[in-house]
C-alpha cells in the first residue's frame, strides 16, 4: 500500500534555524495505520473536530479520523491527480480540485458520487476556497483565471483573468468577502469576491509564492516561497488591516516552503505558525518574533506537500512517500514537535 520508503535521507542539522529545537522523526512511539492513499498525498485539510479530508495522486478523496487513522469515506470521480481539498468549517461538504481541470463537491453523509461538478478551467485547478457559509466557491488555475461558483447550482458566477497569474493557492478570509491568492508571478493578491476584482496586491517577492493562509481574526495572512539550497523558501506575514505591508519573514527551510498555516490560539502557546517544506521538515515559529521554536524532520517522507491545523496542539502533514503524518505540538517554555501517528 503506497510508497513507504524514501530514496533520500535528510539531516536536520544542516537546515536547522539558529535557536530552534530539532527532532528527527518518526518517533519510536508513532503509530502506523493503514494508508489513506496508495500514492503521494497532495493536500490535507481539517474537517470537524476529529476528521480530515485528503486528496492524492491516486485520484481519490478520503475522509479519515486523524485520531484513529480510520478511513471513513472514499470518494472516486476525478480522472487525474487531486491537487487541493477543502471544506467550510463545520460543514458536511468537502471540495476537491484536480489535474483533470475540474472541481467536485462531495457530501460527507451522501452518496459515493459527487453532488456537484464545477467544470470551466482550461488547465489544472490549483486553488480552492469555500466561503464560510459554504454557499460560494472560488477556484484558481494555471490558466491565469480565478472563478466564483454557486455551490448549490454549480453555476459560474464570475471569471477573472490576469496575465501570468498562475494560481498556486486560495484561502477565504473568515467573516469577510475577501479571498487571498498566491501566484507563480511571485505576488499575493487580495480578491473582493463580490465583484471578483483584485482589492490589493502585496509587493512581489523574489520567488514563486506557493501557499497562503489567513489568521482566524482576519488580521493577517501568510504566504510561502519556493527556494533551493537555502535561498528563498521563507514564509511571509502580511498585515491585512492597517499598513497592508510585510510584517516579518520566517527563514530556515533549505528547500521550497510548500505550506504555511496559523496555529489556533491557545493559552499555553504564544501566537505561532507552522510551515512544511520539500526538505522533509516541519517548523513551528513564533508569529511575532519569527524565532523558530521547533523543527521536525520526517525521515523518508520525501517532499512535504500540505499542512492542516486541527487544533492548537495537532498538525497534519501530507507527504509524498509516507502518507499523512499526525504531529503533536507540546510544551510551553521549550516547544516540542513530534510525530504521533501516520496513515
Amino acid at each position: 500500500m503506497g510508497k513507504l520508503q524514501s530514496k533520500i535521507s535528510f539531516h536536520t542539522t544542516k537546515y536547522r534555524a539558529e535557536g530552534s529545537v530539532g527532532h528527527t522523526g518518526p518517533a519510536g512511539a508513532s503509530q502506523q495505520h493503514s494508508p489513506a492513499h496508495t500514492d503521494a498525498v497532495t493536500s490535507v485539510a481539517a474537517l470537524k473536530p476529529d476528521l480530515c479530508v485528503s486528496g492524492g495522486k491516486d485520484k481519490s478523496v478520503a475522509v479519515s479520523s486523524w485520531r484513529s487513522g480510520a478511513a471513513l469515506r472514499r470518494f472516486i470521480g476525478h480522472e487525474r491527480e487531486v491537487t487541493k481539498v477543502t471544506s467550510a468549517l463545520d460543514s458536511s461538504r468537502v471540495f476537491s480540485a484536480s489535474r483533470d481541470k475540474t472541481v467536485m463537491m462531495w457530501e460527507l453523509h451522501g452518496t459515493a458520487g459527487p453532488s456537484q461538478h464545477f467544470p470551466g478551467h482550461d488547465l489544472v485547478v490549483t486553488g480552492l476556497a469555500v466561503s464560510p457559509d459554504a454557499s460560494q466557491l472560488c477556484t484558481g488555475s494555471r490558466d491565469n483565471t480565478v472563478c466564483k461558483w454557486d455551490t448549490e447550482t454549480g453555476e459560474c458566477l464570475g471569471r477573472a483573468a490576469i496575465s501570468r497569474n498562475l494560481v498556486t493557492h486560495l484561502c477565504w478570509v473568515p467573516g469577510e468577502p475577501y479571498v487571498i491568492q498566491t501566484s507563480e508571478d511571485k505576488t499575493t493578491r487580495v480578491w473582493d469576491s463580490r465583484e471578483l476584482q483584485v482589492a490589493h496586491t502585496f509587493p512581489a517577492k523574489q520567488h514563486i509564492q506557493t501557499c497562503c493562509d489567513v489568521s482566524q481574526d482576519g488580521r493577517y495572512c501568510l504566504s510561502s516561497s519556493s527556494g533551493s539550497a537555502g535561498h528563498g523558501a521563507e514564509a511571509t506575514l502580511w498585515d491585512l488591516r492597517q499598513t497592508k505591508g510585510r510584517v516579518c519573514e520566517y527563514k530556515g527551510h533549505f528547500q521550497t516552503t510548500t505550506s504555511c498555516v496559523f496555529l489556533p490560539r491557545s493559552p499555553a502557546l504564544a501566537p505561532s505558525i507552522a510551515t512544511s517544506s520539500s526538505d522533509s521538515t516541519v517548523k513551528v515559529w513564533d508569529q511575532d518574533t519569527a524565532a523558530c521554536l521547533a523543527t521536525l524532520c520526517l525521515e523518508g517522507s520525501g517532499p512535504l506537500a500540505s499542512l492542516a491545523a486541527c487544533d492548537s496542539s495537532t498538525l497534519l502533514c501530507a507527504s509524498s512517500n509516507s502518507g499523512i503524518h499526525v504531529l503533536r505540538v507540546s510544551g510551553s517554555t521549550e516547544l516540542a514537535l513530534e510525530e504521533v501517528a501516520a496513515f
